[in-house]
């Protein structure tokens, strides 16, 4: 009788170990379903972090498309400025050119004397009238000489405006 407590109580220990394995094979179960499910969501981020990472990437292709695009745009345009810029120096060196040559103009149509020559007044005495009728066409010629330049220094200025304008 005495090898029936030693079996019992072996087969007590080992059903006592064997209620142990299963109460740890329990607890395994909810940490494994636990991961199962947070496996789960990860996948679902991670394919959503991949579409993410793809509409990105087709942003980043735009970007660069449009990017690409203004860099040409804006390399035309500077060139188109500076053809423009040189074009219109040139305007304003002719400008500047032909109001010099006006103002000669006018400086030497001043300095011309509105009486007649001594010697044309001795040899006509008679025509007196004539030398008035003479003083008028060159103080014509000189009013007119006078309302060109100033016409031409009005349209300098409004083609100076302009092309201040169009810079701008």
């Amino acid at each position: 009788m005495s090898t029936l407590p030693v079996g019992l109580m072996i087969e007590s220990l080992v059903a006592l170990l064997l209620v142990v394995t299963i109460g740890y094979c329990v607890v395994l179960n909810k940490r494994l379903k636990r991961l199962r499910a947070d496996e789960e969501a990860l996948r679902a981020t991670i394919s959503e972090l991949i579409t993410a990472s793809e509409i990105a990437e087709r942003a980043i292709l735009g970007l660069k498309a449009t990017a690409g695009e203004a860099d040409r745009t804006l390399g035309q345009r500077l060139v188109d400025a500076e053809r423009l810029s040189q074009e219109l120096a040139a305007h304003v060196s002719r400008g500047n050119t032909v109001l010099e040559r006006i103002t000669q103009i006018t400086e030497a149509a001043r300095a011309v004397p509105q009486a007649p020559a001594p010697a044309a007044a001795m040899a006509a005495p008679v025509a007196e009238p004539a030398p008035a009728a003479a003083a008028r066409p060159s103080a014509m010629r000189a009013s007119d000489i006078r309302s060109a330049a100033m016409e031409a220094t009005a349209r300098l200025e409004l083609f100076r405006k302009r092309a201040a304008e169009q810079a701008a």
